[in-house]
């Protein structure tokens, strides 16, 4: 058995792995997913339309899923305390904004994919995710409600990619211009 980690250890700051791997996963499928919604919906009607929205709805799905698996990591991993030196320096309205930054992203990734395929149950365009697995629909198939989905969908991706940004400028302080090492907790491989 290892003996337990010193509060001044690196290792007893950072996240595991797994919290990492789904971190840096879940960023790149949330921008990806942000860059062809963005795209797709300027395109004229068109096969590589169809094939762009399809390629969106299984990286949600996926995303969803991915979230899902992180929140259930989360629950039985207890993240990582912010270093005292780190706490202490921080004003008490930015451990604030950094708590609430965090819940309402948790919140959206769960609300921007279910808004989603909610649209996309009631606008009558089933989900096959993969082109393999037909997924059931959230709702029965009614136009009107599709209109009322659809931009709740957009506004809660823009709120999502606001607060992703707020997030990444948060990080990017912390590294470049605190130089506290706070990033080096959530980066791959060595400690910083």
């Amino acid at each position: 058995m290892n003996p337990p980690l010193s509060p001044r250890s690196p290792q007893a700051t950072r996240y595991s792995t797994a919290a990492i791997v789904l971190h840096w996963l879940l960023a790149l499928v949330i921008v990806a997913m942000f860059v062809v919604g963005v795209y797709m919906t300027d395109l004229p009607f068109s096969p590589q339309r169809l094939k762009l929205y399809n390629w969106h709805k299984w990286a949600g799905v996926t995303f969803l899923a991915l979230t899902v698996l992180r929140l259930l990591w989360r629950a039985t991993h207890r993240p990582p305390a912010l270093p005292a030196a780190i706490v202490q320096a921080m004003p008490s309205w930015q451990n604030r904004a950094y708590h609430a930054t965090h819940h309402l992203m948790y919140l959206l990734f769960l609300a921007v994919p279910l808004m989603g395929w909610a649209y996309s149950s009631a606008a009558g365009f089933p989900i096959v995710w993969f082109g393999q697995i037909p997924l059931p629909d959230l709702l029965p198939p009614d136009k009107e409600l599709a209109e009322l989905i659809k931009p709740l969908h957009k506004v809660l991706a823009l709120a999502l990619m606001a607060l992703a940004g707020l997030h990444i400028a948060a990080a990017l302080k912390h590294q470049w211009v605190d130089r506290d090492g706070l990033l080096s907790r959530m980066l791959p491989g060595r400690v910083w």
